[in-house]
């Protein structure tokens, strides 16, 4: 059911990206006109174009899907966390295992270059 969903969600997308793509662009954005003088911007309600019924009605049905995406994710994980899965190891004899050794001071520094190199470089 979820890939269901999910392939209509992307499919979904898709066509809203193509028809956004499509539509002329009604100026005003960038500076940019819509092709000459007067009208464009400044009459007060364009007429719905076609393209523009189709983007809102790609748009709800994007949106519909991610919720439903959501609520079946949520279902899914629900009751569970991270921290349940992990198990602490054991030894044969039951017990938990020690704690690794950690290599003591001149371990973690970079081999010198000869016998009498400093350990740490002088602040000359």
């Amino acid at each position: 059911m979820e890939n269901v969903v999910l392939i209509i969600h992307l499919l979904l997308a898709l066509g809203l990206i193509a028809v956004v793509l499509l539509q002329r662009s009604e100026g005003g954005g960038l500076g940019m006109g819509s092709g000459g003088g007067g009208g464009g911007a400044m009459s007060g309600r364009s007429a719905a174009t076609a393209l523009g019924k189709v983007t809102w009605v790609l748009a709800i049905c994007f949106i519909c899907t991610s919720i439903t995406l959501t609520v079946l994710a949520a279902q899914k994980s629900a009751g569970s966390s991270v921290a349940d899965g992990i198990v602490p190891s054991t030894t044969e004899s039951g017990e938990a295992p020690a704690a690794p050794i950690a290599p003591l001071g001149s371990d973690l520094l970079p081999p010198a270059e000869g016998d009498n190199a400093p350990l740490v470089p002088s602040a000359d």
